[in-house]
């Protein structure tokens, strides 16, 4: 054995998750949407920080010189024509072959310095998603009613499916390749961060929250995200994964509000034919009767579809447990 194969193999037992991290194909995935004033910095940025790693802009139909300075950085630039940052992310996820992802927004607001921190701490702890919370940043780095929106939906997220977030919305992700390759992305638009968190949360995936600064966009770069049409949303995103993945919940409490509403119409009645044995106000009587009807078969709705979402969990965990875990060593 020569001396350079030796001092490596040294090197490998005393750091055993550094070998195996630089042994690893990371990719740095950057979703663009005219952002030619910071991917240039960005990709220069990850380039020092993930030396080894292939660093991927795609740009989603920009009207300005995005292309040009991503290429110019040294990006593998290429485009997705479905306008929104969630079909950018799908497009990535299933072109890009990988073992690690590393996804940050190209505005300039996340430290690509912490990557390789980041990447560290998902092998080490064999994890599948490292969330970037982020952290500083002052009022320059958020919008007005952002905080309070974030602070918001974490709350809801975290009372619909369970804790584990507290910044369900971060674009800063590291994923693992089973994580990655597992995922059926759904969403289409800013959507997309709160659809992951949701799915790591339903299928009990390893995750883990890690506190990285965040800043304010360069001067002349301006936000995408619209507050309240996003915002909106986003509201409407976690109602419908509620519903897809948590049926009985979602069906059960449609069953319940109704069936007070019922009970509200047809208590009067019962009352007033219990004292005479008349019924004064029959369509009141059959509006009752029909409203708990429909309660009923909300919850009947609510069993079946409950059946369907545990098949369907099943399905997708089957197809996270056919990949390696990112811990795996040959």
């Amino acid at each position: 054995m020569s001396k350079p194969e030796r001092i490596r193999e040294e090197i490998d037992d005393l750091f055993p998750h550094h070998s195996w991290i630089a042994r690893q194909k990371v990719a740095v995935l950057l979703p663009c949407y005219n952002e030619e004033v910071a991917i240039g910095a960005v990709v220069r940025d990850f380039r020092a920080a993930l030396p080894e790693a292939r660093i991927y802009v795609y740009d989603n139909n920009s009207t300005d010189g995005t292309l040009d300075e991503a290429e110019r950085a040294g990006a593998i630039v290429r485009c997705e024509p479905y306008q929104g940052k969630g079909h950018v992310v799908r497009r990535m996820l299933a072109d890009i072959d990988a073992d690690i992802y590393v996804i940050a927004d190209g505005d300039g607001t996340y430290d690509a310095g912490a990557a390789t921190m980041l990447i560290e701490t998902l092998v080490k702890e064999n994890l599948d998603m490292i969330v970037g919370a982020r952290a500083g940043g002052g009022e320059e780095a958020y919008r007005r009613g952002h905080r309070a929106g974030n602070r918001f939906f974490n709350r809801m997220v975290a009372s619909l499916f369970g804790p584990g977030f507290t910044d369900i919305l971060s674009g800063y992700r590291v994923l693992s390749r089973r994580f990655a390759k597992s995922f059926p992305v759904t969403s289409g638009g800013f959507e997309i961060e709160t659809e992951l968190s949701v799915h790591a949360l339903d299928l009990k995936i390893a995750t883990r929250e890690v506190p990285v600064p965040y800043g304010k966009r360069p001067e002349g770069s301006a936000s995408k995200l619209r507050t309240y049409h996003d915002g909106f949303r986003i509201l409407m995103t976690i109602l419908t994964l509620m519903k897809e993945l948590q049926p009985l919940r979602f069906f059960g409490a449609i069953a319940a509000a109704l069936a007070v509403v019922a009970i509200g119409l047809g208590l009067p009645l019962l009352h007033t034919y219990i004292e005479t044995g008349l019924v004064p106000r029959l369509p009141t009587a059959v509006l009752a009767a029909a409203i708990m009807q429909l309660a009923f078969l909300s919850l009947a709705c609510g069993l079946i579809l409950d059946s369907l979402a545990r098949a369907r969990r099943e399905a997708k965990r089957m197809r996270y447990l056919d990949l390696q875990s990112v811990a795996h060593r040959d």
